[in-house]
């Protein structure tokens, strides 16, 4: 068969979705050739803005009799979800290298995934055109890493392919100088990859992917293992729980380039796009109608943090977003559950508008906030929680290995501020004036790290994780070491009030916005919460005094993105999100009741 099904997979920032772009550009019959706007698997506008890849997303092109299914998946950890099941829609991976930094803590997560797989892996060392290539260092650490991480005789054996991907060039030597375009690469694939395997049965599909058209509504992807598929069919669903469901196709689709285009008849061994199944989740089978095998399902890990999305409550609900309802809200939810294997959706303690949602880190989370926010959605969130578990009457809580690069001077405070949240350092070494850290952290004691980071490194420090596994509970662990500063009252800020809570600590807001009581509007220098009175005006009078308010500055107040308003949060506090508007509150709002819920709690405590 010349039919071949490749991931590319790697590290965040390694070259992934460039190299997939360049093997589109030069592949045959593809339209767009000389785009250079922008990479044109990262359609998405969060993608393009992060710069990085946050949903898996299906190509196919065709290199002289072969056509190569390839799926883009994301480097970072928190979406793992998307790299795992690919594993299952594919017979090999290219896994791209960055050739100044090597293997880097993500690279480990997606190849242990693809090894487990079984897959055939071709290493591809890619930005060999960087002025600090180490091309020779790269392959070492590579091969040290397969070994690590229990690779087989065979997949050590590695095939490589040297490439620079925003040239479109590509060798079997690193030598960009004999490179012309990327067609090694192509040949690569055609002679490593193993074809895909054929079940001698009737129709079998394994659901992957999901997503949705207008006309044709819910749109199932994934690999047809046995048989063939055609319109019009009569089908089962088998559901992971084994009960089945009987459908009819109306739509069959395969991948020409960026493209689904609509087929009479998929025959095994391609990756086919399917509509009619409503309903179907991913890891359902799609089988015969009167012989339906199940295939086995997607095993993906589980969630380690949770978060609760509720109703917003504050005194400006319902003004900035479209969809403010809990009826909007868990219909939201429960669609995005259905295309994201690693994120759950549960009811709060059976209550109609709040919603646990668990997913495998804060930047998971983060992004379907960010989603739901431009989408038009107004809602509330709380503090991040990890997912603990008991095991032989024992507490345990996820941790992370943390490595951090920075430079020497900044390693003390790096150290430090770790050790506070109770990281237990597991090596160290320098290279050249660059600090490399390794770090055991719970999961608990990460939250709300990564910003504190980046202020102490100013910015010059790199910080990666990756999920350990569960270790027993380390009991408190005390991050939070400021307070805040809330509004005593509600109506417009103005300059006079902010000039007087400025000399508390650092604001949130300028003068012309609109606060209400119990909403955050700085960080306190101290560790206890302070009222401040931001909407104060300055009394007039009939007198003036020569050079009065010329010694006042007032300090640019600081602006929190999504990601650091949720590493804020305390355990009493919400972020009230609106497509217009972040902003931090208490969950509690009148100052009284606030007080008497902490005299409770100190008194419980005691």
């Amino acid at each position: 068969m010349n039919l071949r099904n490749i991931a590319i997979i790697a590290h965040v920032d390694h070259g992934k979705t460039t190299l997939v772009d360049a093997l589109l550009r030069q592949s045959e019959a593809f339209r767009v050739k000389h785009d250079n706007t922008g990479l044109i698997m990262d359609s998405n506008e969060l993608e393009r803005e992060r710069g990085i890849t946050i949903f898996s997303k299906n190509a196919a092109v065709k290199y002289k009799n072969f056509k190569i299914n390839i799926v883009d998946t994301p480097g970072h950890a928190d979406f793992g979800g998307e790299v795992e099941r690919i594993m299952s829609m594919v017979n090999g991976a290219l896994l791209v290298i960055d050739a100044k930094d090597g293997p880097m803590p993500q690279t480990k997560f997606v190849l242990k995934k693809a090894l487990y797989a079984g897959h055939k892996i071709i290493v591809v060392i890619n930005k060999i055109d960087v002025r600090d290539a180490r091309v020779d260092f790269a392959l070492d650490r590579t091969f040290e890493l397969f070994i690590e991480l229990g690779a087989t005789d065979k997949q050590a054996d590695f095939p490589v392919v040297y490439a620079s991907a925003i040239q479109g060039k590509a060798g079997l030597q690193p030598n960009l100088a004999k490179m012309n375009n990327i067609e090694p690469l192509f040949e690569m694939i055609a002679k490593e990859i193993p074809a895909p395997k054929v079940l001698n049965s009737t129709t079998q599909m394994l659901v992957v992917n999901i997503s949705y058209d207008n006309y044709k509504g819910q749109i199932a992807v994934g690999p047809l293992f046995g048989g063939s598929i055609k319109k019009n069919q009569q089908v089962m669903r088998i559901k992971t729980d084994g009960a089945k469901v009987p459908a009819k196709i109306i739509s069959v689709m395969t991948f020409d380039g960026l493209n689904r285009v609509e087929i009479d008849e998929a025959q095994a061994g391609d990756i086919v796009a399917i509509a009619g199944v409503e309903g179907v989740k991913i890891g359902e089978t799609i089988a015969d109608c009167d012989n339906p095998i199940q295939l086995p399902p997607i095993k993906i890990d589980e969630p380690t943090v949770k978060m609760n999305f509720s109703l917003n409550t504050s005194p400006f609900a319902g003004k900035e977003g479209k969809f403010s309802t809990a009826r909007h809200l868990k219909d939201r939810l429960e669609r995005e559950a259905l295309n994201d294997v690693a994120l759950k959706v549960e009811a709060f303690q059976d209550s109609d508008s709040v919603f646990t949602v668990s997913g495998r880190g804060e930047l998971h989370l983060a992004i379907l906030i960010e989603k739901m926010r431009r989408e038009g959605y107004e809602f509330q969130v709380g503090r991040p929680e990890v997912i603990l578990k008991e095991e032989n009457g024992r507490e345990l809580e996820p941790f992370e290995d943390v490595y951090i690069e920075c430079p020497e001077r900044y390693c003390g405070i790096a150290i430090e501020k770790l050790g506070r949240r109770r990281g237990e350092m597991v090596d160290m070494k320098v290279v050249k004036g660059t600090v490399h850290l390794h770090f055991a952290v719970s999961t608990r004691g990460l939250i709300g790290y990564r910003s504190e980071f980046l202020t102490c490194t100013k910015g010059e420090g790199i910080l990666n994780t990756l999920f350990h596994g569960y270790k027993l509970s380390m009991g408190e662990i005390k991050t939070n070491i400021n307070g805040s500063l809330i509004a005593c009252e509600s109506g417009m800020s103005n300059m006079y009030g902010l000039l007087n809570a400025q000399e508390r600590g650092q604001l949130f807001i300028g003068p012309g916005v609109k606060v209400y009581g119990g909403m955050i509007v700085g960080r306190n220098a101290k560790p206890e919460d302070l009222e401040v009175n931001v909407c104060k005006e300055k009394k007039p009078s009939n007198s003036r005094s020569k050079g009065e308010g010329a010694a006042e500055h007032f300090d640019t107040p600081v602006t929190l993105s999504l990601e650091e308003c949720i590493e804020y949060l305390g355990d009493d506090e919400l972020l009230e999100v609106t497509p217009k508007s972040l902003r931090l509150r208490k969950a509690i709002l009148n100052k009284h009741e606030r007080r008497r819920a902490i005299k409770c709690i100190e008194n419980v405590a005691s």
